[in-house]
């Protein structure tokens, strides 16, 4: 099968539109082509966003350099003309929305000044730039100014859905002869089969809507009444002052107020990839851009389709997500299937029409044609139609859809928001996790509880140990201190509402923060006593805070702070105990770095913070980068995750390496993984610089035995991910969640992103969004990956049984009784009982603890794999013999006599491969195991589907008779067709006792986990 199925291999991430445009071209039997690829990507559609992104882009790109290096000629003779309208008036505002748009869209600083620069704007928008709006005024500023909403495309009705199932291009065929030949009874049977359809298609598509509502969430920080919030970008306003940091997404068109080395990236919308830097004199933002580096505070101006990004926004879901490597696979298996099922069609029309044709030749009637000889024609023509109904597996492909909307909801319930659908399938293959420490591993809930200060550690335990460290400190110490910790952070002290004081910030720099007010640091005080001359922000490549402030009594001071043993080696004094900046000696170099080390033995995350004095500021403000004084080093507990240990356990048992990429000190790392159970005896842990400067060689022997990368930059994690996925085949899952991440998320199989610690920019590049930040959500991603891969396995063996069956039973009996057993309305059930229903019984099923005890689904290994081929042989062969029995030998062996006889022992025939199907079904729940009834009724919507398959079936064959071909059957008969279905559970256990060697491409994997392949089969039920 794998051979044939060639043409229908795509990439899972990224693939090429060549590699989509081939498996379109190889698709050639559809039944309904609306429908099968409804949850395909529109490759015309997208091609015509592109180009009118491109377009959108190259306006912009316009506006943004043509026309601002055009202003410059512009003779500024008079003020520029400048009408305000009647409604703006009224509401008491003093620029009109189109205004301001054009002022921001155009970075034009000529009218800006016009209108009093940021200030003028403010107080013509009604504003405070230190309070913030006025909450009551939202409701005229969203009349006037518009909401920051954008043009979504409206959803589909369930009418539609309807009618797209009425494109079945057999139904439509059979209902053609069904009007020809005047019989009500395909037309009639037709409509359920649409209306499932048409209920299943649409609650897909609302649970699809409730998935992308959810990615589109982006939260803000806000100052509204004097007090910082956080909200929605939804619910911006005009006038709105929002703070920016490190990875935020500029969630409106604006103003720069004031903020530090504001660095933006405007890529995603004028496809310029130099960032650009905003200060007063350039102090445009505009929507959908990223903040790269710095901070700032913005007022808003424009918003939602006022904004070049509403206007793109419109164009970024044209053309619909890639397809699923599993949905482009098994649009492969529907179409090798569907050829094998028209030829089988085309053969039984053309055997029962030249036995049509001998036996009127016999009779010598061969020139003599009727009416009713048409009608026996258009019945043969019906009954090949209707057996490409069963022979087309339309299911297959959409029963992928149906398993991942199912699994997406409850990822979604359990914290996991899943980006791109393709993410889900591909967890399921993980061999590799590359995690990062901080808020995954551990809490994010950080203290201080360790200072070195005056050549002393102290031990933090509670407000009496504080205030020990205050009556033992002297005070010029204590306020050199505060200074570092207050003067030198990204966090804030902000009141709420009810006057409450709020930290907002990292953990970290909360940590810190908290620690420096309960020395009794007065946060507010130290911020107005010294102005900011500049800040440089932590950055994952820095991994260092600086800020240059001017002293009361002139000069200017810098304060660092960061990775302890950077911060250490910039040092070249440090603080005594009576606050005096004494020399470092190598001596003292090396007791501060025993510390440190001892620190971080004790999983301590450790920080050095330090100072230095200058006369005069140096040379464009710039920070130095050495000749500072120590004082101190901080050592911040991170507890790690209740249950972390355990879902690391699971992933090895699991045949997946979790490895920790961190930033932290090494032994901070391995004191943190061997808690975890991540660092084992023969594991290496290694720092970033060692790594960065092995030779490929090197590389190739260490990589498969690296568990810790401490120090770690972004590019080594970057680089780590590549040559674990070329150099080794491993199908590797990343964690990230500062902008730094996204080139290794991108690069990743799964980039997975932190919903809480994580940057618009990181979670951006991601395939599925932790919205917890917590290891074991990542654990039960891999786990509902497995689920939905095994899930489409039972469905794919379900579905290919009821497909051989069909196929064989009604092309032999055909060609040798010159009828078909199965009916055309039959077979209808028969397709909607395997299409909708099954995919909704089977592909639906939750994961189990026994998927995560077997090795994970290599690259290359065959999905329909030997154990499924065996059940479907070997469950074929049954259903054909006693179906085989009942069609030649069904009267004498039933005893049937009458004129009703061939009418019984049809609708027996009927009945018993029906319920074949449904103990068959039941049988599909397990592929290996004996025990099928494990979980199986905590499944209320698998008993579900088996209670309406049955309860349908006897309306069918009880009451629809005349719609149906089918006659009432006596009790005995009910009897014995359910017990013949239900002999096929022991068939089934018989069949699974025949061992198939179901590992034999994962034993020719080169896999690097350590881990074998654990057992599997009967041994397992």
């Amino acid at each position: 099968m794998e051979n044939l199925l060639k043409e229908f291999n795509v990439d899972h991430k990224n693939p090429s539109e060549e590699a989509l445009r081939r498996w379109r071209n190889a698709v050639t039997i559809v039944k309904n082509r609306r429908r099968r690829f409804r949850m395909v990507a529109d490759l015309a559609k997208r091609s015509e966003a592109e180009r009118k992104r491109r377009g959108i882009q190259e306006k912009i790109r316009v506006a943004l350099y043509v026309q601002k290096a055009a202003l410059q000629f512009i003779d500024a003779a008079g003020e520029p003309e400048y009408r305000l309208s009647k409604e703006a008036t009224e509401a008491g505002f003093g620029i009109d929305p189109d205004e301001l748009a054009s002022t921001v869209r155009g970075h034009d600083m000529k009218r800006l000044k016009f209108h009093g620069g940021v200030k003028g704007i403010a107080r013509k928008v009604s504003v405070n730039l230190e309070e913030g709006i006025s909450k009551p005024t939202i409701p005229t500023r969203q009349k006037i100014y518009g909401l920051n909403q954008f043009t979504e495309k409206p959803g589909r009705s369930f009418l539609m859905f309807a009618w797209e199932a009425l494109h079945d291009l057999t139904l439509i065929i059979l209902m053609i002869c069904a009007a020809v030949s005047i019989g009500v009874g395909v037309a009639t049977e037709g409509w359920p089969s649409v209306a499932v359809t048409a209920i299943s298609d649409y609650k897909q598509s609302l649970q699809f809507r409730d998935l992308d509502r959810e990615k589109k969430k982006i939260f803000v920080h806000v100052t509204r009444d004097g007090c910082r919030e956080k909200l929605s970008i939804y619910d911006l306003v005009v006038g709105d002052i929002v703070h920016l940091s490190i990875g935020d997404q500029v969630p409106a068109d604006g103003i720069f107020i004031s903020g530090y080395s504001l660095l933006i990236d405007e890529s995603s919308l004028s496809g310029e990839s130099e960032p650009v830097n905003v200060y007063e004199d350039r102090p445009f933002l505009l929507s959908g851009t990223k903040v790269q580096d710095g901070s700032g505070k913005m007022l808003v101006t424009t918003v939602g389709m006022k904004t070049e990004w509403g206007k793109l926004m419109e164009t970024l879901g044209e053309g619909g997500d890639d397809e699923t490597p599993l949905q482009v696979k098994l649009n492969g298996v529907a179409t090798v299937i569907g050829k094998i099922g028209l030829g089988f069609a085309v053969l039984t029309f053309l055997v029962l029409t030249a036995r049509f044709l001998v036996e009127k030749a016999l009779k010598n009637e061969i020139t003599d044609w009727s009416s009713a000889d048409a009608l026996i024609l258009l019945n043969y023509f019906a009954i090949a139609v209707t057996i490409i109904v069963v022979a087309v597996p339309e299911g297959l492909p959409l029963a992928v859809t149906l398993s991942l909307a199912f699994a997406m909801k409850k990822l979604m319930n359990d914290w996991a928001l899943v980006r791109h659908l393709s993410a889900c399938e591909t967890m399921g293959s993980a061999s590799c996790i590359c995690t990062d420490k901080t808020g995954t591993l551990t809490t994010n809930h950080m203290v201080v509880t360790k200072i070195w200060l005056c050549r002393k550690a102290k031990e933090i335990k509670g407000t009496d140990s504080v205030d020990v460290l205050k009556q033992e400190t002297a005070e010029n110490v204590l306020t050199i201190l505060s200074q570092a910790i207050f003067k030198n952070t990204a966090a804030e002290v902000v009141k709420d509402k009810d006057g409450k004081q709020t930290i907002l910030g990292t953990p970290t720099e909360s940590a810190l923060l908290e620690f420096g007010l309960s020395l009794g640091g007065d946060f507010d005080g130290q911020l107005r006593e010294n102005k900011v001359l500049k800040v440089e922000p932590f950055s994952s490549v820095r991994k260092k805070m600086s800020v240059l402030v001017a002293r009361p009594d002139g000069g200017v001071r810098a304060f660092c702070k960061g990775a302890s043993e950077i911060i250490l080696s910039l040092c070249d004094k440090f603080v005594d105990k009576n606050g005096e900046p004494v020399p470092l000696s190598e001596d003292q170099f090396n007791l501060v770095l025993d510390v440190i080390n001892g620190f971080a033995c004790g999983a301590l995350r450790t920080l050095c913070l330090a100072y230095k004095d200058m006369d005069e500021v140096p040379a464009e403000s710039s920070i130095p980068e050495s000749g500072y004084t120590l004082i101190a080093v901080v050592g911040i507990k991170d507890p790690v995750r209740p249950g972390v240990k355990q879902a690391v356990q699971t992933c090895q048992a699991a045949g997946i390496t979790v490895r920790m990429v961190t930033g932290d000190n090494i032994n901070t790392a391995k004191a943190i993984a061997r808690e975890c159970g991540i660092l084992t005896e023969d594991g290496i842990a290694i720092e970033g610089q060692d790594f960065r400067n092995k030779s490929p060689e090197q590389l190739k022997e260490i990589i498969p035995k690296i568990q810790v990368m401490a120090r770690s930059l972004p590019l080594d994690k970057h680089t780590l991910v590549t040559h674990l996925r070329k150099m080794f085949n491993e199908v590797v899952a990343v964690t990230g969640d500062g902008t730094n991440d996204a080139p290794a998320l991108h690069e990743a199989d799964i980039g997975l992103a932190m919903g809480i610690a994580g940057t618009e920019v990181a979670k951006e590049s991601a395939d599925v969004i932790i919205l917890n930040d917590n290891f074991t959500t990542i654990v039960n991603v891999a786990k509902w990956g497995r689920a939905i891969y095994i899930n489409i396995q039972k469905f794919v063996q379900f579905q290919l049984t009821v497909n051989v069956v069909a196929l064989v039973i009604n092309f032999v009996s055909a060609c040798i009784t010159g009828s078909a057993p199965l009916t055309a309305v039959q077979l209808l059930w028969v397709n909607m009982i395997m299409d909708t229903l099954g995919a909704l019984a089977l592909a639906t099923e939750p994961p189990t603890n026994e998927l995560m005890k077997r090795p994970p689904v290599g690259k290359g290994m065959s999905f329909i794999t030997r154990a499924m081929w065996r059940n479907i042989i070997g469950q074929s062969i049954y259903q054909l013999a006693v179906l085989g029995v009942l069609i030649f030998g069904g009267k004498k062996l039933l005893g049937l006599h009458g004129s009703d006889a061939t009418d019984v022992l049809n609708s027996v025939i009927f009945n018993t491969f029906v319920f074949c199907q449904v103990f068959n079904e039941i049988n599909s729940r397990d592929i290996e195991k004996l025990n099928i009834f494990r979980g199986m009724f905590s499944s209320w919507i698998f008993l579900l589907v088996i209670a309406s398959t049955v309860a349908f079936q006897a309306i069918i064959v009880e009451f629809l008779g005349t719609f149906a071909s089918t006659v009432p059957l006596s009790w005995q008969l009910w009897v014995l067709s359910i017990v013949i279905g239900l002999i096929g559970l022991p068939v089934g256990a018989v069949l699974k006792c025949i061992p198939v060697d179901s590992n034999e491409a994962w034993k020719k994997q080169q896999n690097h986990t350590g881990y074998e392949p654990l057992p599997s089969g009967p041994d397992l039920a």
